[in-house]
Order: structure tokens, then C-alpha cells, then sequence
């Protein structure tokens, strides 16, 4: 067993893993519930997205705003707010935002006007965030998340040199009155919600706030290809600092948690929506389920709060609505950067990408950065490659020998065991040097390959003349093309299996990679590219130079 042989091994392994997962997806999909109308006819009922439960858990200063137009909206109307990174559109039942479209990041680099949207409801996806405030019974009124607002302005945005800008809405009946703000700040995506609520009802109002994400079913959320990344839902506390969790699993049972820290989020590819509530207090996350929506719901409330007649009290948390990129996710919360999902080897992917940014805060370019850290990556596995190569070359050697005892041997396959043994024990060569640098490198490949898919830093990045998307394959497949050609020069030095049948395999596997990494991002066919030219040429230095000079000294 030698070097390259584990390679393509592990290899042929992850792209089979990864067509399964692909497979999965594609067939297992659940569509959108839909119901009848009174008239009978289909609708779905993604048009009624907001419309999801109020929450069936029940937890153990104020701004001065002026209205001065007083209008009352009329329910579902639009209030849109402009940032220089947000586009938001708010709607006044419930006063929550029903559209967030990142300014920055546009679907595909052919449409630029086309923005992605991080909170949406339309026919074919769902993805909002809801609050709202609740009491029990007897305990006075309260405006939950299907309540009207009243509403200031129609049309809000920030101007050139603003760095704030608040949204407000109202809200009030039997004496209480609720002003729900809405915080945007410039270069940010997240934004604060602010419940003012002041109690003139001449009675104790006791009351909490509640925030919840609901997505719908998965469509081609996380999809690009052969790539697929978790989508669902998010749980940190202090007891668990982050805990996935699968939509199935929010369908069948109903999660109850209390934390004095954490968040929840719901994720996908590259973006994210996460409910940040207020720190330090005692909270109650929930989970729940809506079968006649098919909605899947994760949210937050706060513990009870008693306002006395004429006092009044205040309810805040944050909404982040935007890319998974690390460092303005932990500027919110502490771990939820980790919503930038590098799976079971975060240990190494974590390191990988803090290099990997810092070599492009130097070079500029995401594809040279890739290249440079190869580089990095192969000098840093030298001694352990040498080991490798070296063993890899005397098995080389071997081959005259090994061919002669296949003739000898024939078909006896015990015979034959026994002869090759008696053969590596006489020459002092181990079958297993060449196979143990590499399964100490496997890991490493594995989390670098889970930090390039999921970096969104890579999405749209150019790197040189046709490849503007890392993120995407290559459109003209010269990228793939190359990487078969240097898999094919690479096993050429490697020595030949004795089998005939496994001569052909070994024959055919480069240009099956080939295939495959068709449909793979830039990116990461531009690594293995570059991986192996440097294997190729450790491999021939290696070879001719360092075990020829000492073979030299020998004689």
C-alpha cells in the first residue's frame, strides 16, 4: 500500500460521501404543505408565513418618541428602511421585518440587482424573525407578533454620515402603550429591537417578550453542486455553546431550555439569521412546530416582568441578518462565530482560515492566498512527506523483484504473502512508511476542504483571468482538467500495483476525479491543483536528489 494508493482511496471516499449527501437532498425533500381555500382552491401557504403560533411557554430608562403624522396602518402594510447594507422591509402586524436583502451580496455575479435575502417570505422559501410581547391572563393587554402597529413614516434610510438610525412603531390599548424600536447602525447587520412599554392602565401589568425564528421546509438551501452544508437550526447556552439542530428534530419533539446566556439561529450556506437576547437574564429557548404551515420554529423568551400603574419597563434584543463571516458574528455573541460550521474538525479548519485570512490581509486575493497557503501547508508536513517518498522509492525499487515472484507464485495468493514479507524483511523496506505520513495529513486535507466550502469569503471572489468565483466551478473546466493531468504525472512516479486489474483502476481514477471535480468550487479544485505540483516536485527531489546522493555515498 503506498502513498498515492491511500490518497485516492480517501479521496474516491469523500466524493462518494458527498454524492450521497447530494442524493439525500435531491430525494428526500419534502415539499411545502399547501391547503384549501374556502373556494377551494390550492394556495400555499407560505404567502401566510407570519401567521405562525405564539409561544407556548410562559418564563419563570424609556425613549421619548414623537409621532407626528399618527397614521394607523392598515394590516400588512410596508414600511421600508435603506441602509448602506440592509434593505428592510418592515411590516406593521407585528411591526417585524418580512424582507432583508444584503446589499453586498448579490445572487449570482451576471445579475447584480438580484440581492440575497437573509430574511424573506415568499411561495418558495420562508425565513423570518418574529417578537412580540405576551402576559397572562388578567394581568393586562399586550401587542404579540399579529398585532397592528401604528407607524411614523413610510420610508426610512440612512443618511451619509448617520451612523444610527431608529425605526419606531406603536402600539397601545386599555392604558398600556408599547413603542417597538427598531436599531440599524451603519456597516452593520445586526440590528436591536427596543420594547418600551409604559403602564397607565391604572392596574399592574405583568408581562415578557418573546423572539422566534421560523424558516419553511429545506429547499435548495446550502446546495451548489456537489456541496452541501448544514441547514437548520442553532442552540447555544452556557451549558452547550453550540448545539445543531436537525428540522426533523424540531418536528418531533418541542425543545425547552433555560440559560442566563446564549442565542439561537437558523443557518444555512454562507448566511444566517441569529436572535440574540438580553444577556444575563434568565431565558427560556423553545422550539415548536406548525404541521399546517410546515413551518419549523426556534425562539426566545424572557422571564416575567411586573410594571406598576405609571411605571414603565423595557425589552431588548438583537437580530443578526446577514453572511456567516467569524468577526462580525462575535462582535453580537460569544460563539456565534461557530455558526460558520466547519463540522467535526473544527480544531484544525479554525487555525486554516485565521492563516488563510491573514495571508490575504497580505497578498488581497483569495485564489493566491489559497496558493500560498499550500505552500505553507506542504512545508509544514516536509519532514513527514520525505518519510513517505523515501519509502515509496525503495518499494520503487522493489518492483523487478516483485514482479519476479508473481511468476514464480502464480495464483497462489498465501505463497505469495509469504515470498513478498520474506521480501521486505531481507531488503529492510516497511510496506505501511509511505501509508503512515499520509493518514497523519487526512485530517488536515478534510478540515482545510470543510474551511474553503464554508468560508462565504470565498463566494463571487475573483482569483485570475476566467475564474472570478471561487465559490463556483470552474465554467470552462480548465481547472479540473489540470488537476486530472498532475494526478495522472503524480502516479506515473509512484510504483505500479503488481496486479493487473488494479493497474487499469489506478489508470482510470485520475480522469474520474476529473469528472467530479467539474462541479466543485475553484477554489478548492485550485488547491489540489497546487498540492499536488508540490507533491509532484517533493516527490522527484525527494527521489532523485536526496535518495540519489545518499545511494552515491554508499557505493
Amino acid at each position: 500500500m503506498d502513498n498515492q494508493r491511500l490518497f485516492l482511496y480517501a479521496g474516491l471516499g469523500l466524493l462518494l460521501m458527498l454524492i450521497w449527501q447530494t442524493w439525500q437532498l435531491d430525494y428526500n425533500y419534502v415539499p411545502p404543505v399547501e391547503t384549501q381555500t374556502s373556494a377551494g382552491q390550492s394556495q400555499s401557504l407560505a404567502a401566510d408565513a407570519g401567521d405562525a403560533t405564539l409561544p407556548s411557554v410562559e418564563p419563570t430608562g424609556q425613549a421619548n418618541v414623537t409621532f407626528d403624522s399618527g397614521v394607523v396602518a392598515a394590516e400588512g402594510e410596508r414600511v421600508s428602511i435603506r441602509t448602506d447594507v440592509l434593505d428592510i422591509e418592515i411590516d406593521t402586524r407585528g411591526a417585524n421585518p418580512v424582507l432583508a436583502a444584503l446589499r453586498q451580496y448579490p445572487e449570482t455575479l451576471e445579475n447584480p440587482e438580484l440581492l440575497v435575502k437573509a430574511l424573506e417570505s415568499s411561495p418558495s422559501r420562508v425565513v423570518l424573525v418574529q417578537s412580540g410581547l405576551q402576559t397572562r391572563e388578567g394581568q393586562g393587554s399586550a401587542p404579540t407578533h399579529r398585532d397592528v402597529y401604528q407607524f411614523a413614516e413610510q420610508a426610512y434610510e440612512l443618511a451619509d454620515g448617520q451612523d444610527e438610525l431608529r425605526v419606531p412603531f406603536r402600539w397601545s390599548e386599555g392604558g398600556v402603550e408599547v413603542t417597538k424600536t427598531w436599531v440599524f447602525k451603519r456597516d452593520k447587520y445586526g440590528f436591536d429591537v427596543i420594547y418600551d412599554v409604559v403602564n397607565n392602565s391604572g392596574a399592574p401589568w405583568q408581562g415578557w417578550h418573546y423572539g422566534q425564528l421560523l424558516r419553511s421546509e429545506v429547499g435548495d438551501d446550502g446546495s451548489d453542486g456537489f456541496v452541501r452544508s448544514f441547514t437548520g437550526g442553532v442552540l447555544s447556552t452556557s451549558e452547550e455553546v453550540y448545539q445543531k439542530i436537525d428540522l426533523e428534530d424540531i418536528a418531533s419533539e418541542n425543545l425547552r431550555v433555560e440559560s442566563s446566556s446564549g442565542w439561537i439561529a437558523m443557518i444555512q450556506h454562507y448566511f444566517g439569521t441569529a436572535l440574540v437576547p438580553e444577556q444575563g437574564e434568565n431565558t427560556t429557548y423553545y422550539s415548536n412546530y406548525v404541521q399546517a404551515t410546515g413551518r419549523y420554529i426556534l425562539g426566545a423568551a424572557s422571564r416575567a416582568v411586573t410594571v406598576q400603574p405609571s411605571e414603565s419597563a423595557q425589552f431588548t434584543s438583537t437580530v443578526y441578518a446577514g453572511p456567516k463571516i467569524q468577526d462580525r458574528l462575535e462582535s453580537y455573541a460569544e460563539n456565534l462565530r461557530l455558526t460558520v460550521d466547519f463540522g467535526y474538525l473544527t480544531v484544525l479548519a479554525q487555525p486554516l482560515f485565521w492563516l488563510l485570512n491573514k495571508i490575504h490581509g497580505w497578498v488581497g486575493n483569495w485564489g493566491w492566498s489559497i496558493v500560498f497557503l499550500t505552500f505553507l501547508i506542504k512545508a509544514f508536513f516536509y519532514k513527514l512527506s520525505e518519510m513517505g517518498y523515501k519509502s515509496m522509492a525503495r518499494m520503487k525499487a522493489l518492483q523487478p523483484k516483485m514482479a519476479e515472484l508473481k511468476e514464480r507464485h502464480g495464483d497462489n495468493r498465501e505463497k505469495m504473502g509469504q515470498a513478498t514479507m520474506e521480501l521486505y524483511k531481507k531488503e529492510k523496506v516497511n510496506p505501511l512508511g509511505s501509508c503512515f505520513p499520509m493518514l497523519i495529513q487526512i485530517p488536515v486535507f478534510i478540515a482545510l476542504y470543510w474551511m474553503l466550502i464554508e468560508s462565504v469569503e470565498l463566494r463571487q471572489a475573483p482569483w485570475l483571468l476566467w475564474i472570478d468565483d471561487l465559490a463556483s466551478k470552474d465554467p470552462y473546466f480548465v481547472l479540473p482538467v489540470l488537476m486530472g493531468i498532475s494526478m495522472f504525472v503524480q502516479q506515473r512516479l509512484n510504483p505500479a500495483p503488481v496486479d493487473p486489474i488494479q493497474q487499469k483502476v489506478f489508470m482510470i481514477m485520475p480522469w474520474m476525479f476529473m469528472f467530479f471535480f467539474m462541479f466543485f468550487p475553484a477554489g478548492l479544485v485550485l488547491y489540489w491543483i497546487v498540492n499536488n505540483v508540490l507533491s509532484i516536485a517533493q516527490q522527484w527531489y525527494i527521489t532523485r536528489v536526496v535518495i540519489g546522493e545518499s545511494q552515491s555515498k554508499t557505493a
